[in-house]
């Protein structure tokens, strides 16, 4: 016997990783060392900075994956694995620098795993960082035919002085959401649930979604928000914490960026709720509760900012093209969130 009836295609893998070539060095930026191909990839950290800080973070994209195994769409998948990696860095003022993949599936489609790393390529470039290397492993047997399964690495710079931790934040000062693209990569495992309990095809068009299929809109790929943020950083809005909102939804994630002191009070009517959500509470009969703790709701990022700097973060984003809305205030608390209407 050989690799290749073991299940194992070393061809295959020469191909991908040759169909990939171009789309990986379309991301590389100045720090990047070598090229596509070596046992580790190389970065040098750039100069300017006092007291540089490294930061790291790591995601997948979890059952989303399984939607577009079914409609064989995989060009979105990779920006998700970006987003939810880079957003996340963000929130302590980091600019990324660098991104790493592990990919891995049951039998190695070269054209279906272009598609992927394409995606990946083009969240890296939406998010300024490097594709700086990555894993793909085949591996008959674990996963079924067609099917793969994607991780996220991310480093990012931040100068010390600089880091957001939360730390200044308080009473008083104020929330600005940012608005998400729609699911982002979270609460797909009820999202598809409620497909199957009620019969739904990903090619339904209910009428609440203006004339998109469920599939289309559900694998509409996560909001990147890195390089809006990084230009507010710069921009003198007073910035004072920052929280990415992902699984768990605004009740688990918003204090996330507070001191143990202080809670948030959010006002659930200061944003429009996208079509999606009501269309899922509706038709999954979920209460408003568990809407809240499993999905974004419309918010994709939030920011604090002090009082006097509302209007101008507002009229900053509006420039920025990403919808923002004036959702709540700082109180004293236990680091939660308390809603009100």
């Amino acid at each position: 016997m050989d690799y290749k009836q073991a299940g194992v295609d070393i061809e295959a893998g020469r191909e991908f990783v040759n169909k990939i070539g171009s789309a990986v060095q379309s991301t590389y930026r100045q720090g990047v060392l070598g090229g596509l191909g070596g046992f580790g990839g190389c970065f040098e950290i750039p100069s300017g900075y006092k007291q540089p800080v490294l930061i790291s973070g790591t995601d997948g994209v979890g059952t989303k994956l399984k939607i577009a195994h079914q409609l064989d769409c995989h060009d979105t998948v990779g920006i998700d694995l970006v987003a939810m990696c880079v957003n996340d860095i963000l929130t302590s003022g980091a600019e990324p620098l660098f991104f790493l993949d592990y990919l891995a599936t049951g039998k190695l489609n070269p054209q279906q795993l272009q598609e992927v790393v394409v995606g990946i390529a083009e969240g890296c470039k939406e998010s300024g960082c490097a594709l700086l290397g990555g894993e793909t492993a085949e591996m008959p047997g674990f996963y079924q035919v067609g099917e793969y399964d994607l991780a996220g690495f991310c480093v990012g710079i931040v100068e010390k002085s600089a880091i957001l931790d939360g730390q200044n934040v308080q009473v008083g000062d104020q929330a600005i959401a940012l608005s998400s693209s729609g699911i982002h990569s979270n609460g797909f495992s009820l999202v598809r649930k409620i497909i199957e309990i009620n019969g739904c095809s990903w090619e339904d068009k209910p009428e609440e979604l203006g004339g998109k299929t469920l599939g289309e809109t559900c694998l509409t790929p996560t909001q990147i928000y890195v390089k809006p943020i990084l230009k507010a950083l710069k921009n003198d809005l007073g910035i004072k914490a920052m929280a990415h909102i992902t699984g768990g939804g605004i009740p688990e994630n918003l204090p996330r960026c507070l001191p143990d002191n202080l809670s948030i009070e959010v006002n659930l009517n200061s944003w429009q709720i996208p079509p999606i959500f009501q269309w899922l509470a509706k038709t999954g009969n979920v209460n408003q509760q568990d809407m809240l703790d499993t999905f974004n709701m419309g918010v994709g990022f939030v920011v604090i900012v002090p009082p006097h700097k509302v209007k101008e973060t507002l009229a900053f984003f509006e420039s920025e093209e990403i919808p923002s809305y004036h959702i709540g205030k700082v109180i004293e608390g236990k680091k939660d969130i308390q809603f009100v209407c």
